[in-house]
């Protein structure tokens, strides 16, 4: 196990006996170093990209072709240090207020619907107007619901696990704040939840029958709401066969194609992309994958697949040794994170390739976007505590059965 220890003062003593760690005034602060390594891997290729990708639109906008770069780096240092308050934070302290923190995100999601209040931007109303930022709600409302979702998972476990009825209560929260994400609309953001959720609830043991059947009615339902919704019906035809109108709806998904097909085995060269030059709209954000497959090509393609997925084996990995230690919530938690990561990197990359209709989700850590690469680095901060918690709780149960 890879860990980093340092001397800091500890939690009160009652957060000390949650976290697995003795009487004392101090204690170790245990990081897992790989898996901090493969986040800032992750981070620093977004820099570079989002740099790349943003250099034209915002030597236009502002006049300083840097402009984006210099946002991405607050947004960096604000993320960090929201990570690093939260993993100050004991996850026993998180678990006893998850349902305030649920209503917290159920408050959220209906205020970003008041008009004032909520911030439309390109038909959408998903942002709340804070000071010197544009908030979207959804990004923070879905970490916060997957959390009481784990915590569910614990006190409920008996009852998920004995059939529907004890599935039945999870489902109807995770529909309740579909439909409020929807009402944005964020079909997207609703997917993701829905998607990570079932998984989350599947890990902890609720029956696979039931499971498929419930996933089997949300996809009904999501396929009703398109089939009802005239623009969703356009974004659908338009993945379906984006040539058949490549200037108008399926402008974005052909623009991608083709950037994604000049890249070849290894790509243009870094800074070379013609398609981020006014062809691609939101290369720096939405299609940021496809302006990187455009100048790195393939090899590119391959790394970035793989931090991924390495990043998401880590916390797997992570979740897996919490659950042996009895730590089930931080089990839970860390599960959520991994499921998330592979499910909104899956969607964001999928809608590049032309696999999956337009859903409007960053690429996870890597694309520039205010809240989600804020609430994203918090969520890493959440991780990194269930880390320093499993590893000091694993670390007292050896001491107490060898002394």
């Amino acid at each position: 196990m890879n860990s980093l220890a340092a001397t800091v003062t500890d939690a009160p003593a009652r957060d000390r006996t949650a976290a697995g760690h003795g009487a004392g005034s101090t204690a170790r602060v245990r990081i897992d170093v790989l898996m901090l390594l493969l986040v800032s891997a992750i981070l620093l290729l977004g820099l570079v990209m989002v740099t790349s990708a943003s250099i034209s639109v915002a030597a236009h906008e502002s006049g300083d072709p840097f402009a984006y770069l210099q946002k991405q780096l607050v947004l960096l240092a604000a993320g960090v240090a929201l990570a690093v308050l939260v993993f100050l934070i004991p996850i026993s302290m998180i678990e006893r207020f998850a349902m305030p923190l649920l209503i917290v995100a159920g408050a959220m999601l209906v205020l970003v619907l008041i008009p004032g209040l909520g911030h439309v931007v390109n038909g959408s109303r998903r942002w709340l107007r804070l000071p010197g930022i544009n908030f979207q709600a959804s990004e923070a409302a879905r970490v916060l619901v997957l959390v009481y979702i784990a915590h569910y998972c614990v006190r409920f476990e008996s009852a998920l696990r004995s059939g529907l009825p004890g599935l039945a209560r999870p489902l109807g929260l995770l529909t309740l704040f579909g439909l409020l994400l929807l009402l944005e609309p964020d079909l997207g953001a609703a997917t993701v939840l829905f998607v990570t959720g079932f998984g989350l609830l599947f890990i902890a043991g609720a029956q696979l029958r039931w499971v498929l059947v419930t996933v089997l009615g949300a996809s009904a339902a999501l396929s009703m709401l398109v089939v009802f919704s005239s623009y969703r019906m356009r974004r659908l035809t338009a993945f379906l066969d984006p040539w058949a109108d490549p200037y108008n709806t399926g402008f974005q998904l052909t623009q991608s194609l083709i950037a994604i097909g000049r890249g070849q085995w290894f790509g243009v060269g870094l800074g070379a992309s013609v398609q981020k030059l006014f062809y691609l709209p939101e290369a720096h954000n939405d299609f940021l994958f496809a302006v990187l497959a455009e100048e790195l090509g393939l090899a590119g393609v391959v790394l970035t697949l793989g931090l991924f997925l390495a990043l998401a084996w880590r916390v797997f990995a992570l979740a897996r040794r919490a659950n042996d230690a009895g730590m089930k919530f931080h089990s839970y938690i860390a599960a959520g994170f991994a499921l998330w990561l592979l499910v909104q990197a899956f969607v964001n990359i999928g809608v590049n390739m032309g696999v999956l209709p337009t859903k409007g989700l960053t690429l996870p850590l890597m694309s520039y976007g205010r809240s989600s690469l804020i609430v994203a680095l918090a969520w890493v901060g959440l991780v990194m505590r269930v880390h320093h918690e499993v590893a000091g709780g694993a670390r007292a149960g050896a001491r107490g059965r060898y002394a």
